[in-house]
């Protein structure tokens, strides 16, 4: 299958193994892979058992259900317990733990909460459903905004009053930025991601490069894409010449997709948004220009103040996690009493979270 099995190529994969070991330099190396999606396949095929140990790789803030903070979670779960309203969502969000509950309890309690597939199926359900309020709980990176904002400008175009968007999203680059500014993480390289830097491109990227002198190298997602984007960095690294990489050449082009950035910028603007364990990070999210006010969720229905979280979750270190500043089996709750079947936390719920991720691959893999 092309550009499957090509990068699944075992002789390759070894080919490169060796390149690595040959470049590694004497210290410890510290990369930090920014999507779950790498997160996943590091583990899912066993490169952590491939590359030397003198490599740290680290899991960042990219998995989008995990970074959209409490608060969120909340406040989607009190308009699930509204009458006439229905909720729609991606599937991943059902398990999140809010403060007190999730949406999967809410709809077990008979909420009107709803699983698609695409944003645009919830023009359909708004217009079945003339006599209810419609959410669409709008979670996620630059990959799924300009699908977002198609849906918001056909919701106008057809003049749709019952269909509303409670929006989460989050900007990559900026929360790259963020992390360089914590000395804890003493970071060496960034292994970046494919699926968002197909819509963005590398400029955003490059500028990151060029003021905080750290390599970047935006990856694939099959093994041999993983390790060749590691080779890259580590060779920056030997050299002590960090530059912006692009080893997706066949997928991410330096301008990104000027038709998807062209409708993100009709309907969005950039604001100062709130990120599950990084805290508020400066123009990091995309917010509903005035021009579409009357779809913003958060303008129109009103939502209670939040709850206290209970003690257990309370002890979940999914924030330190998604920073990069532990692993995730230094929380005590990890695979005691959090699982996939039971989680604590965002970081075991998602299929892109690194506790997921581990728990499937590393312990019980």
């Amino acid at each position: 299958m092309k550009y499957i099995d090509e990068f699944r190529n075992k002789r390759l994969a070894q080919i490169l193994v060796r390149k690595i070991i040959d470049i590694l330099p004497v210290r410890a190396v510290n990369i930090m892979e920014v999507c779950g999606t790498h997160t996943q396949n590091f583990y899912r095929f066993g490169l952590d058992r491939l590359l030397p140990p003198g490599i740290r790789f680290i899991s960042g803030p990219g998995c989008p259900v995990c970074v959209s903070p409490e608060r969120y979670i909340d406040d989607a779960i009190k308009l699930a317990r509204r009458k006439n309203f229905i909720i729609v969502t991606f599937g991943d969000m059902l398990r999140i733990p809010g403060s007190n509950s999730s949406l999967e309890n809410e709809r077990a309690k008979n909420a009107n909460v709803r699983v698609i597939y695409s944003p645009l199926e919830s023009l359909t359900i708004a217009k079945l459903n003339p006599d209810k309020k419609v959410v669409f709980l709008a979670v996620g990176f630059e990959t799924t905004a300009p699908g977002i904002a198609l849906t918001i400008l056909m919701a106008k175009k057809e003049r749709l009053k019952n269909l509303f968007f409670l929006t989460s999203r989050k900007l990559i680059p900026a929360a790259m930025r963020n992390l360089l500014l914590d000395k804890r993480l003493k970071l060496d390289a960034f292994l970046c991601p494919g699926h968002v830097s197909a819509i963005i491109g590398t400029k955003d990227y490059a500028q990151i490069v060029k003021k905080y002198r750290i390599g970047c190298c935006v990856a694939g997602f099959e093994p041999v894409d993983i390790l060749e984007g590691i080779f890259i960095l580590l060779k920056q690294i030997a050299e002590k010449r960090p530059k912006m990489a692009n080893q997706y050449m066949r997928v991410v082009r330096r301008e990104g997709n000027p038709k998807a950035k062209k409708i993100i910028n009709r309907v969005f603007k950039k604001y100062d948004s709130l990120w599950r364990g990084l805290g508020m990070i400066p123009d990091s999210g995309l917010k509903i220009k005035n021009e579409f006010a009357q779809f913003d969720a958060g303008r129109f229905l009103p939502i209670s103040k939040p709850t206290k979280i209970n003690r257990r979750q309370a002890q979940c270190r999914c924030a330190e996690v998604l920073k990069g500043l532990i692993s995730p089996i230094a929380c005590k709750l990890f695979s005691r009493v959090c699982s996939p079947e039971n989680p604590l936390g965002a970081c075991m719920v998602s299929s892109e979270g690194a506790c997921n991720a581990q728990y499937k691959y590393k312990c019980y893999g």
